[in-house]
């Protein structure tokens, strides 16, 4: 009988599954479904239904392990990872009130401006939480469905993440790792403690409706018999406390230890490192998370990476291969076409009432080749906004491992390194989620039998680089970077109002009075 793991990634466009030896880390099978976001919703509202995600979660599970041959007495453990900030509202009876708020989800300004007003301003928010309170956090959400629907509100018993939402319907216990926690803005990151004045903030009753908090190698539970059923898996299975993606990418990275440092280009981008001490950002950018290994997660997010490269592939009817080659043509900096990339508003900085900006349009540059290459530099000069930020902190890098979709392209991984002006690699292994989350469940289950180990010594003997795929920096070309950086950071203060103003005029044209 082998010894099996179950690694999940819930993500905002779909579910994976790995199935990973125990023994060797070697992954046997895997296994994707996607889905949606809920379509026709006002301007910066971003939801999905709980539900899909469990559903996609069943599915991926089941072909997985056939994929795999296995046998539900082979697998030991299950770890979970899911998006982050996500607000999953669950009733009395355990049931989901209504669609979840997502991270990417925009339409929380007021509530974000009116909870830190009553936390005394920026700086003592920073003081209380370790973090500003931005729209993509969990807390917000509470406060907006407190404000705009009564109704939901009364009915609220439980405030669970996305991850702790699949974590209960495995276990049918409601509990929250610090990691993930520590992305809602009720967390106190130094502490590690829910934060009282921002739940009297929201509502006194509130500290009743968040679940238990437990440390990142403890378990979240048990799998329960009618769970077990759906998945022709043996009830009992350990499930480990779990946490959100960027936690379990760090983990699946190899990320644990200092001086590494990972850079996600998905959907959304993340770049984070692993510190023994809390990072906390007196200005609020670099958000100071817990991580999933029981230490600390300073990070950057930004909202669109993908979505913006996907957008102009798709409008242009190409194969990521042809991107590519058209992107690879164009010179680095596109002749001075650059893309302010706030598509879906943005988080580092935070401008969440931002639009997408093509900058630098004429003769020469209206062209798809140019459109390719300055999609994927002005998601990278994005990402590096963050990083400087980063390094201004302490936290630099000597390597940046890559992963997500954007890493495994050539050309991009090679923009990322000239415009980080850092060595780039990547892993054998690219769900760096889903694998992370296997290997915090193994690290569980081996605490559980009696075994002393760090979970960076699972990592050391497990994640693996691909050195075929390093990027090394072209100096030439970082010197054309530092100065588009510049001109990219100076075009973003220049629009904040304006930004402001667009949107306005774009919620008019929707809803005229």
């Amino acid at each position: 009988m082998r010894t099996l793991l179950l690694g999940i990634d819930s993500g905002t466009q779909s579910t994976k599954v790995l199935v990973v030896d125990a023994r060797d880390g070697k992954v046997l099978a895997s296994a994707a479904q996607q889905y949606e976001l809920l379509p026709n919703l006002p301007p910066g509202a971003k939801e999905q239904h709980p539900h899909t995600w469990r559903d996609a979660t069943a599915s991926g599970i089941r072909i997985a392990l056939r994929q795999a041959r296995a046998v539900g007495g082979e697998v030991k453990a299950i770890g979970v990872s899911g998006q982050q900030h996500g607000f999953v509202a669950l009733d009395k009876e355990g049931e989901v009130i209504r669609p979840a708020k997502l991270w990417s989800d925009t339409s929380t300004v007021e509530e974000c401006a009116e909870l830190t007003d009553q936390l005394g301003g920026l700086k003592k928010a920073i003081r209380v939480l370790g973090n500003a309170v931005l729209p993509g956090f969990t807390a917000p959400k509470i406060l907006w469905l407190k404000k705009h629907e009564p109704e939901n509100y009364e009915r609220l018993a439980t405030v669970l993440l996305p991850h702790d939402y699949l974590n209960y319907w495995l276990t049918g216990e409601k509990v929250m790792e610090y990691g993930d926690a520590s992305g809602t803005a009720l967390l106190d990151v130094r502490k590690r403690k829910w934060a009282g004045e921002v739940i009297e903030a929201i509502d006194p009753e509130l500290a009743g409706k968040l679940p238990p908090l437990i440390g990142s190698d403890q378990p979240a539970g048990a799998l329960q018999a009618s769970t077990a059923k759906q998945l022709d898996l043996n009830p009992g299975i350990l499930v480990s406390a779990g946490g959100g993606d960027n936690m379990m990418g760090a983990i699946g990275t190899g990320n644990t230890r200092a001086g590494v440092i990972t850079a996600s280009f998905g959907t959304s981008g993340t770049i984070y490192a692993c510190a023994e001490k809390p990072v906390v950002d007196p200005e609020g950018e670099i958000a100071a998370f817990c991580d999933s290994t029981n230490r600390w997660l300073p990070l950057l997010c930004t909202m669109n990476v993908t979505v913006a490269t996907e957008m102009v592939r798709e409008d242009f009817a190409w194969t990521h291969e042809r991107f590519s080659a058209e992107a690879a043509r164009i010179p680095a900096g596109s002749n001075g076409l650059l893309l302010l990339p706030y598509f879906e508003g943005e988080r580092t900085p935070n401008v969440p009432d931002g639009t997408g900006v093509w900058f630098g349009v004429n003769k020469k540059t209206f062209e798809a080749g140019h459109f390719a290459r300055a999609s994927m530099e002005g998601v990278t000069l994005g990402m590096n906004y963050g990083l400087r930020r980063l390094a201004e902190l302490g936290v630099k890098p000597a390597q940046i491992r890559a992963t997500g979709g954007g890493a495994k392209s050539r050309v991009w991984r090679q923009i990322m390194a000239d415009i980080f002006d850092t060595e780039v690699v990547t892993l054998k292994v690219t769900e760096g989620p889903a694998y992370g989350a296997a290997l915090q469940a193994l690290w569980c289950w081996r605490l559980q039998q009696g075994e002393k180990l760090s979970i960076s010594e699972i990592t050391d003997q497990f994640v693996a680089l691909n050195p075929e795929e390093t990027a090394t920096p072209d100096k030439t070309n970082a010197k054309v970077y530092r100065e588009l950086q510049g001109i990219q950071d100076d075009m973003s203060l220049a629009l904040l109002d304006v930004f402001k103003r667009h949107r306005q005029f774009v919620l008019r044209q929707i809803h005229p009075k």
